[in-house]
């Protein structure tokens, strides 16, 4: 599949009505409205034939949802009988636990649904609840760490069952022999690039993040503009075609690794005074992993508090010393930062490389200067 943009020649070769950009259309189009979706080029079935950027596309509608009876029942009402896999993002006004959750997103293989979560309001997000904490909706998202703490802390939601596909990319990098370097994650337009999964460019994302430096509160303001639906959209129109192409690509072992991460990172800033006692218990080992003799060594979610005064230890000057331990240690390292908590840092990976990597920072900590 080809690494280049749709444009509005494409479709106008196509005889499609106008469209701009990589996935929308004109801004000279009225707003959608909930009872008007509007459509957009959608990927071919994940199971059939690879996208062709050169022929038409099908045409999937965009449903934007204020109410819970404009979802699909069988995303309100989660069943062991029909099981679904989903995209899924949000999108806010810094989003975490102090900022503003705007809208989620939510691809299925023939539509995408953005759940307006402030017009709709908690009635709507309470109704979007047990489709978001069950195991029965496997949520496929890039990077679920903000998106899971904005949803625990503002509308109470324990996010749970994700595939998040920044952690699948490096999975498959370290099955297929490729070593990671230190904080080096692939972003979502890094991945939609990368032809063994999709192959295209984003280049309208960077004209979002433009609008947003000029204007923070961007997603808040009503009724949705094209931009902002096309925007919202575009970020998961095509999880459901890169989740399938990783799934042909993760062995076993790996694909646990993918559930317990997604799990720990989902819980990464949602931090509570139980320890995460209320949360889903964490994947176990399967059973064929350890019949093997080379069983994955447990992993799992330390959260470190660093005291008032001695996060710039931990740091370091540039960011040396926090990266020295990063490289020291097979385990993730991520602190709160602007966005917070400000005097907390997370490890996540072996039960081993945490000890070590707390045993480091405590050490840190104390340092004389």
């Amino acid at each position: 599949m080809p690494n280049t943009p749709l444009n509005e020649n494409t479709y106008a070769q196509k005889g499609v009505q106008k469209k701009i950009g990589l996935f929308g259309w004109s801004d000279h189009m009225a707003s959608p409205s909930p009872s008007q979706p509007t459509y957009i080029p959608m990927p071919s079935d994940p199971g059939g034939k690879p996208i062709d950027h050169e022929g038409l596309l099908p045409l999937v509608p965009i449903h934007i949802v204020t109410l819970p009876s404009q979802l699909p029942i069988e995303f309100l009402e989660p069943s062991p009988e029909r099981k679904l896999v989903i995209g899924f993002d949000c999108e806010g006004v810094d989003l975490c636990r102090h900022g503003t959750l705007c809208i989620m997103q939510i691809a299925f293989p023939d539509a995408i649904y953005l759940v307006d979560a402030i017009q709709g309001g908690e009635m709507l997000m309470k109704a979007c609840k047990p489709a978001l904490e069950s195991s029965y909706i496997t949520k496929v998202i890039h990077d679920c760490k903000r998106d899971s703490e904005a949803l625990y802390f503002q509308f109470g939601i324990k996010l749970h069952n994700v595939v998040d596909t920044q952690i699948a990319y490096s999975l498959i990098e370290e099955q297929e022999g490729r070593k990671r370097l230190v904080d080096d994650y692939i972003s979502f337009v890094g991945l939609l690039a990368d032809p063994r999964y999709c192959g295209v460019s984003y280049l309208e994302k960077q004209e979002v993040r433009d609008l947003l430096r000029q204007n923070p509160d961007f997603w808040t303001h009503r009724p949705l503009s094209d931009l902002m639906v096309r925007a919202a959209a575009d970020d998961v129109r095509f999880l459901l075609y890169i989740y399938h192409k990783m799934m042909e690509k993760l062995n076993e072992r790996s694909l646990w690794y993918l559930a317990v991460r997604g799990a720990l990172y989902c819980r990464c800033f949602c931090i509570n005074d139980n320890d995460y006692a209320d949360w889903p218990p964490l994947p176990p080992i399967p059973d064929n992993l350890i019949v093997e003799g080379n069983a994955p060594e447990e992993e799992i979610l330390s959260v470190l508090h660093v005291p008032p005064g001695k996060m710039g230890r931990v740091i370091g000057r540039r960011g040396a010393s926090i990266l020295s331990v990063k490289e020291s240690c097979n385990a993730e390292i991520l602190i709160g930062g602007a966005k917070g908590p400000p005097d907390k840092v997370f490890i996540i990976g072996p039960v081993k490389q945490v000890r070590k990597a707390e045993a480091i920072l405590r050490g840190r900590m104390l340092e004389m200067y």
